[in-house]
């Protein structure tokens, strides 16, 4: 047959072996995420069954929205690992709005981080900080390596894609929301994910799981015929086992 008569894969389909995931939400009660332990076991048992092999999971910290330190943090950590049976290592760090408490934060060295140096943050969907791409250089001043979460879904870089490669030049790690691939978040973030793909613009790769919805999403089709650019990206992830 063709090949542009081919199905697309699912995206569960994609996920390669020893897939570790750096972004989501399933400690409960401290975000959007999880809300209950019976969330967490429930999204955690679900990962598995999907392939994923490790997580490092990563509750919002927004100042004056969701108030978040290490060590509030650590505790749901702990709370899970005590009450429930992991089916998989957990670990955990945060994903930081990027604005100027974090900066502050990070001059005090007080960032959970994925690994190492490297902090996950995020911009705000109605516009990017004035301070962009001063923050991203006072992050680094501090030691720390940022990776921006879902690219993507920032519509205000849709129109003026230079931007992407202009964060790139800032020393910025660019992190994919793989439910993007599937439509979840609608057909003009499919295409830039898909843009970013083909530009080989992306380091990593994240589930952001919040809940069921998300879960049953993995069972879509892919949208654009990128499903091996997918699966490399996800193969980076390996950094972090």
């Amino acid at each position: 047959m063709l090949s542009f008569l081919k199905s697309k894969p699912k995206l569960k389909e994609l996920i390669p072996n020893n897939y570790v995931d750096i972004h989501s939400h399933l400690l409960p009660g401290i975000d959007d995420g999880a809300k209950t332990l019976e969330d967490t076991q429930f999204l955690l048992e679900e990962m598995k069954q999907l392939g994923f092999t490790k997580i490092i999971t990563t509750p919002h910290t927004m100042n004056n929205v969701w108030d978040n330190t290490p060590s509030t943090i650590q505790n749901a950590l702990s709370s899970v690992e005590l009450e429930l049976k992991l089916p998989f290592n957990i670990e955990t760090a945060s994903e930081y709005l990027l604005d100027h408490t974090i900066i502050e934060k990070a001059k005090k060295k007080e960032l959970l981080t994925l690994k190492d140096n490297f902090v996950l943050v995020e911009l705000s969907y109605l516009n990017a900080p004035i301070q962009l791409y001063d923050f991203l250089y006072q992050l680094q001043l501090s030691g720390y390596q940022p990776v921006l979460a879902h690219p993507e879904r920032y519509s205000y870089f849709h129109l003026n894609k230079k931007e992407y490669k202009n964060l790139k030049k800032a020393g910025c790690l660019f992190q994919l929301n793989i439910l993007a691939t599937v439509g979840y978040y609608g057909k003009e973030v499919a295409e830039i994910a898909n843009y970013l793909l083909q530009e080989k613009m992306y380091d990593f790769t994240g589930s952001d799981i919040h809940n069921k919805n998300h879960i049953k999403a993995f069972q879509s089709k892919i949208v654009f015929n990128n499903g091996k650019e997918i699966t490399e990206v996800m193969k980076n992830n390996e950094f972090f086992l």
